[in-house]
C-alpha cells in the first residue's frame, strides 16, 4: 500500500435488517476514505446509521438479521465484509480497535479492571502478569483516573460512569492500534476530562500515525479533534468536506440544522415560597476500606461528606462536578437507594429512618433517569412494556387500555412514535433509548425527578428538545428536578440553582447565572473555563 492509498476505505456500503415485518435499511450507499494519521467525523442525529456504518466496518452487527447487499470495505486493501471470522479475529483488536458508547454493557461485571485490561495486553502482546499490571497502570493514568492503584482491584459497578469509559478507552488504545472507532467516546465525561482525552487522542496520533473515525453529536468536539467530517441523516452521507468548510459554509439545510441546535432559553424561575420537595442535612455517605486477611476497615472513602441542600416545588437544582465528585452518589442518597447518614425529608416527612418496605409507597412520586440507558432497560421486554411496568406496580386501578393510552402519550412527549413500542432496546439507538429511560420515569408524573446525565447521550437538537420538553413538565406540574450533568450548558438552560461538587464536598453554590458569570473558586472557574472554550472551538 503506497503513501496515497487510504488506510480505510468505504464504497456503496449499504445495511439492511431482515424483521418480521420485511427489511428495514438503515445505511445506504455510503462511501468514504480514511488516512493514516487522519481523523474523519460521522456526525448525525441519533438513528442516522453512524454507529450502523462503524459497526460494519468490523462485521459487529447481528448477521442475520444484519446484511449487506452491496458494498466494500477496504482496510489496507483486504475487504473486511468478504473476510472470514479467522481473518477478523486478527484484524479486531490488534489494527482496529473501537470504544463503544455504553462501558457498563463493553465491560465484564466480575472482573476487575486490572484483569480486564491485563487480559488485552497478556493476549496481543504477549505480556507476563507484573508487566501487564504495570502497563495497566500507566494507560489508566494516561486516560485520566485519579489514583489508578486504587482503581486496579475496583469492578465496572464500582466506578462513575465517566470512569467506567476512561478504562474502556484504556483497552482500545492498548495495543496501539492503527485505527481506532470512537463511537461517542466522551459521552459521560465531564469536560475538562473531555479535554484531557481529545489531547490524549491527539497525541497517540502525532506518535503512532493512528487514524481515527470518531462518531460523535457533539459538534465542539468535531470542530477540535476532526480533520474531516461526514454529515448523516437517514442512513445517508449528505455533506463531507473539511471541518473548516463544512462549519463555514454548510451547503445541505441538515448541517446548517445541526449547526444551528443547542439548548436555549432560561429555565422557569420557582416562586420563592414554593413548598419543599426535598432537602438534606449533613447528608454523609462513606464506603468503608477493608483490608487484610480479617477484611478490617482502614479508611473511608467519603463520597459524599457533611452536604446540606434543598430543592422547592418547580425548582431545578443542578449538581455539577467532575466524574467521582460524588454527584450521583448524592442523587441516590436522597432518593434513598443507598445507605447514607444525616437527615433526608420528602415533603416535610423524614425518610432517612424510613425501611426499604416503608420507601416502597413513595417510589412513584421520586423517579429517576440513569445515565446509563442500556443498562436500565430489560433487553428481554418491548419499551412498551418497559414504561408502562411503573404504572402496573405504582397505579393498579388502570386496565391494559388506559396504561397503554399513558404509555403512548409517554412516547410522544419524548419525541418517539408510540408504534415503535413494540421493539425491543436493542433495536434502538443510544439517544432513543435515553428517550425511552425518560418517557419511562414521566409517566408516573413524579414530585421529583433525578437526572443523572439525561443528554449525555443525546444529539445537539435532541438535546435541546429535550430541555424544552422537561422546563414545560416543570412548569405545567411543578415539578422538582435534580439535574446531574458534566454539560454546563444544558445546566445553564435547565437549572435555577447550582452546586459544585468535589471530592464528595460542595466547594461553591448559588443562583446558575452567578455562579457562570462570576465563578469564585478555581475548581469552578476550570469546569466553566473548559465547557466553553469547547463552544467557542464549535
Amino acid at each position: 500500500m503506497n503513501d496515497t492509498t487510504p488506510l480505510l476505505s468505504v464504497r456503496d456500503l449499504s445495511v439492511h435488517f431482515r424483521s418480521e415485518d420485511g427489511e428495514r435499511t438503515a445505511v445506504r450507499h455510503v462511501s468514504f476514505d480514511l488516512a493514516r494519521g487522519e481523523t474523519l467525523a460521522l456526525v448525525g442525529e441519533s438513528g442516522s446509521g453512524k454507529s450502523v456504518t462503524a459497526l460494519s466496518i468490523l462485521k459487529l452487527l447481528p448477521y442475520p438479521p444484519a446484511f449487506h447487499p452491496n458494498g466494500s470495505v477496504l482496510f489496507k486493501g483486504q475487504d473486511l465484509l468478504a473476510a472470514s471470522e479467522a481473518e477478523l479475529r486478527k484484524v479486531r483488536g490488534n489494527d482496529i480497535t473501537m470504544v463503544f458508547q455504553e462501558p457498563m454493557t463493553s465491560l465484564n461485571p466480575v472482573h476487575t479492571i486490572a484483569a480486564q485490561v491485563g487480559e488485552v495486553l497478556r493476549v496481543h502482546r504477549g505480556l507476563g502478569e507484573r508487566a501487564a499490571r504495570a502497563r495497566t497502570l500507566e494507560l489508566l493514568a494516561a486516560v485520566g483516573i485519579q489514583n489508578p492503584e486504587k482503581r486496579l482491584d475496583a469492578y465496572p459497578h464500582q466506578l462513575s460512569g465517566g470512569q467506567r469509559q476512561r478504562v474502556m478507552i484504556a483497552l482500545a488504545l492498548a495495543n496501539e492500534p492503527d485505527l481506532l472507532i470512537a463511537d461517542e467516546p466522551t459521552t459521560a465525561l465531564d469536560v475538562t476530562v473531555q479535554a484531557q482525552i481529545l489531547a490524549l487522542l491527539k497525541d497517540l496520533q502525532a506518535r503512532l500515525g493512528l487514524a481515527i473515525l470518531f462518531i460523535t453529536h457533539d459538534l465542539g468536539i468535531v470542530r477540535r479533534l476532526a480533520d474531516r467530517v461526514c454529515v448523516m441523516t437517514n442512513g445517508e452521507i449528505v455533506e463531507s468536506g473539511t471541518v473548516a468548510d463544512v462549519f463555514a459554509a454548510p451547503q445541505h439545510p441538515y448541517t446548517r440544522h445541526l449547526l444551528a441546535a443547542e439548548p436555549k432559553g432560561a429555565p422557569p424561575a420557582p416562586e420563592p415560597t414554593a413548598p419543599v420537595v426535598v432537602e438534606a442535612d449533613d447528608l454523609k455517605v462513606w464506603f468503608p476500606i477493608k483490608k487484610g486477611f480479617l477484611r478490617r476497615t482502614v479508611d473511608y472513602v467519603k463520597a459524599v461528606d457533611g452536604i446540606d441542600l434543598t430543592v422547592r416545588e418547580g425548582q431545578t437544582l443542578g449538581v455539577v462536578g467532575e466524574s467521582g465528585s460524588g454527584k450521583t452518589t448524592l442523587g441516590f442518597a436522597l432518593l434513598r437507594l443507598i445507605s447514607s447518614k444525616g437527615a433526608i425529608r420528602f415533603r416535610g416527612e423524614a425518610i432517612d429512618t424510613r425501611s426499604w418496605a416503608a420507601m416502597r409507597p413513595l417510589r412513584g412520586d421520586m423517579q429517576i433517569v440513569f445515565q446509563d440507558p442500556y443498562g436500565s432497560l430489560s433487553p428481554r421486554m418491548p419499551i412498551g412494556d418497559i414504561i408502562a411496568e411503573g404504572l402496573l406496580v405504582h397505579d393498579r386501578s388502570l386496565d391494559a387500555a388506559a396504561r397503554d393510552r399513558k404509555v403512548i402519550g409517554a412516547l410522544e412527549e419524548v419525541g418517539l412514535d408510540p408504534a415503535s413500542r413494540h421493539r425491543y432496546p436493542h433495536e434502538f439507538s443510544g439517544g432513543q433509548r435515553q428517550r425511552v429511560a425518560i418517557a419511562r420515569a414521566l409517566v408516573l408524573e413524579p414530585r421529583f425527578l433525578m437526572l443523572d446525565e439525561p443528554t449525555s447521550a443525546l444529539d445537539m437538537s435532541v438535546q435541546a428538545q429535550v430541555v424544552d420538553l422537561l422546563r414545560d413538565i416543570q412548569r405545567r406540574r411543578r415539578l422538582a428536578y435534580l439535574f446531574i450533568s458534566h454539560d454546563l450548558k444544558v445546566v445553564r438552560a435547565l437549572a435555577n440553582e447550582v452546586v459544585v461538587m468535589r471530592d464528595g464536598k460542595v466547594v461553591e453554590r448559588g443562583p446558575t447565572e452567578d455562579i457562570f458569570r462570576s465563578p469564585r473558586e478555581d475548581y469552578t472557574k476550570a469546569l466553566i473555563a473548559a465547557a466553553f472554550a469547547m463552544q467557542a472551538a464549535a
